[in-house]
């Protein structure tokens, strides 16, 4: 039997939290720990004036584009209502083209966009530290932190991510002084859709997410 004290909610499958008409699981995070004061304290912060619209905004472009909008129109929404004319792109190389793309269309329909791809500054990779066997997939480092600190002196008020690697989007997040939303998420084999192997994770990908363990 499973130790209920180390469940969370990604080991429900009720998802009683949205419409409240089943039953919580008995782990359930919000009935057994998640109190009136913790509560208070979250809606609190949401009442920050820069949090409540931004909540606001999301829950209207949710609303408003259900299973009618695309996510690059939701994004186009979010920025409107929040009122952002400046958008910052932050691309992967690979990416260019698409972030071009989507640069394009931010334009067409109103927006300043500025972007800085990955490899901006092209800084060796050895000169951080980072073996020179890395050198067969590209020399110069990708550089997420230069990437956000270009958006940041540009003033952008949206920073939009395309297809950034796997920790380098993290950096990203963290050094962004806007806030920053995703448009693509980088995965080389699975045509940027790293959902599909979540869907095959039974079947496809079997063998894949859940490689055979050696004996201890």
């Amino acid at each position: 039997m499973e130790d209920i004290s180390k469940m969370s909610c990604v080991d429900c499958s009720v998802g009683n939290c949205n419409f409240m008409d089943k039953s919580f699981p008995q782990f359930c995070p919000p009935v057994n720990t998640i109190d009136e004061e913790k509560r208070d304290e979250i809606k609190n912060i949401y009442e920050e004036e820069e949090n409540r619209k931004c909540m606001l905004s999301a829950a209207m472009v949710e609303y408003e584009g259900y299973g009618k909008t695309t996510r690059i129109e939701e994004i186009m929404e979010f920025a409107r209502k929040m009122g952002f004319k400046k958008i910052g792109i932050a691309n992967c190389l690979g990416l260019i083209k698409e972030a071009g793309t989507l640069g394009k269309i931010l334009r067409y329909n109103g927006f300043e966009v500025v972007g800085y791809g990955c490899k901006i500054g092209c800084i060796p990779k050895v000169e951080i530290g980072i073996p020179e066997e890395c050198n067969a997939v590209g020399k110069n480092i990708c550089n997420p932190i230069l990437q956000a600190k270009m958006l940041n002196e540009a003033k952008t008020e949206l920073n939009i991510v395309v297809g950034l690697c796997v920790g380098h989007d993290s950096l990203f997040y963290k050094y962004s002084d806007a806030l920053v939303t995703t448009a693509v998420t980088k995965d080389r084999i699975l045509g940027h859709n790293p959902v599909a192997a979540l869907y095959g994770a039974d079947f496809y990908f079997k063998k894949r997410m859940y490689p055979p363990k050696e004996d201890k």
